[in-house]
């Protein structure tokens, strides 16, 4: 049985594909995206498999 790990982070707009090239690198799969508390921001939700 596949088990997963779960993380979220902050996403500035003005930065988004670096910060998700740099998790996507780490083995972290982007699920999705949200809005944040502000205009600013938006919050995003990573999965990837947990080692064991």
């Amino acid at each position: 049985m596949e088990k997963w790990e779960y993380f979220t982070a902050p996403l500035l707009i003005h930065n988004t594909k670096q910060i998700l090239d740099t998790f996507g690198e780490d083995g972290w799969e982007l699920v999705t995206v949200l809005p944040g508390q502000n205009s600013e921001q938006l919050v995003a939700y990573f999965k990837r498999k947990k080692e064991s």
